[in-house]
């Protein structure tokens, strides 16, 4: 290892910045040498700059602008680019985060390499490989170097796919140490006002392949989202992702249901702060909305994250259902999470994380006394 080793955080979409805030954070109180490379996966500004902004992201040393297209043309793209820019910085240590294609292409180019690479969100499994994200996780914890795992059960995963436990670390969820950074920030009353909003009201995030990209799923998804708008007007930042599609749907703005373009990290969760329910098929709201308590009905078959479910607000259901489940929820009222809040969900995990990666490439011994992050 070199005496002034460079560690790199490769972040693509929008979830992975707020992922990485907080282990940049950390890494910097360490005096540990980082960068980051912006792959731009989520390309926007309202889908990339205003995130860098909201989370006080130092500015990329790199952006490859690899924009949208297929899986196959933007990971091949993600391949190319990110190989010239590893050989250009010879980083000691890539840092990944979450499940997207930009994740998986860094972990393939640094496995080619020799790159030392760390995986953040480690673990989590729907065990649905019809998703692409399912297929980037698998791969992804296959080849990195050290797993950080946001809760228990994805120990259970990875050893069950024999991931040694000494590469294991548990560390809670830096999402949430971003949403806990934030929350004096959090007021809805601007952006309610803003977006001509009544004092209740619904959020709905939806982009999932499965639930967009084919028109007869489109049309079941925004039916079921009008039959939501028939409790309670319903606002709906649109993922360029299906934009189109659910446009020719019937997903049109009008005096019940509110289509807006994507919002910053502070005004989406504001949002969510003050809504008396969610829909969404997004990973990280489900997260989201377990810390703050807002039900959360989650449009699809399994999930990745039961721990929002056991421990949360969360709720798995079907375009068919949503309506009536909907319904219940809100007549359900305002909740809480059941029991406990999930283990080290705490707001200290960036620091754990950084931890583990300042001794690491110090070559200390990462025993789970030592640290205090690893569970068996």
């Amino acid at each position: 290892m070199r005496e002034n080793p460079l560690v790199l955080h490769v972040l693509g979409a929008r979830p992975n910045f707020v992922k990485a805030a907080p282990v940049v954070r950390a890494l910097g109180e360490l005096g540990v040498r980082q960068g980051i490379i912006h792959t731009g996966q989520h390309y926007d500004t309202l889908m990339s700059d205003v995130f860098f902004a909201d989370l006080g992201l130092p500015d990329p040393v790199a952006n490859l602008g690899v924009g949208s297209g297929s899986h196959a043309k933007q990971t091949a793209t993600l391949l190319v680019g990110l190989e010239e820019t590893f050989q250009e910085h010879h980083p000691d240590l890539v840092v990944v985060y979450g499940d997207v294609n930009s994740t998986l292409a860094a972990i393939l180019v640094c496995a080619k390499l020799g790159i030392r690479t760390a995986h953040v969100e480690a673990g989590l499994r729907s065990f649905d490989r019809s998703m692409p994200e399912e297929v980037n996780r698998i791969v992804t914890d296959a080849l990195s170097d050290l797993l950080f795992a946001t809760s228990p059960d994805a120990l259970s995963h990875l050893a069950a796919e024999g991931v040694p436990a000494s590469k294991v670390h548990l560390v809670g969820n830096p999402m949430i140490d971003s949403l806990f950074s934030a929350l004096p920030s959090l007021d809805p009353a601007p952006v309610v006002a803003r977006l001509g909003l009544p004092e209740r009201y619904a959020v709905a995030t939806l982009h999932r392949p499965a639930n967009v990209d084919t028109p007869e799923a489109a049309r079941e998804l925004v039916s079921a989202v009008l039959g939501v708008a028939a409790h309670l007007p319903v606002v709906v930042p649109v993922h360029p992702r299906g934009r189109t599609r659910l446009a020719e749907a019937g997903l049109v703005d009008g005096p019940s249901v509110r289509v807006v373009d994507p919002l910053g990290y502070v005004d989406f969760l504001s949002l969510v702060r003050g809504a008396a329910l969610v829909v969404t098929d997004s990973g990280g709201v489900q997260e989201e909305t377990t810390m703050l308590g807002v039900p959360c009905l989650t449009v699809r078959p399994n999930t990745e994250r039961p721990i929002t479910i056991t421990h949360g607000t969360n709720r798995l259901v079907t375009p068919a259902l949503l309506p009536a489940a909907a319904e219940k929820a809100l007549a359900d009222g305002a909740v809480t999470p059941s029991g406990e809040l999930p283990p080290l969900w705490d707001g200290a995990a960036g620091p754990r994380i950084a931890r583990v990666i300042s001794a690491w490439l110090k070559g200390d011994n990462l025993s789970p006394a030592a640290q205090g992050t690893r569970s068996e």
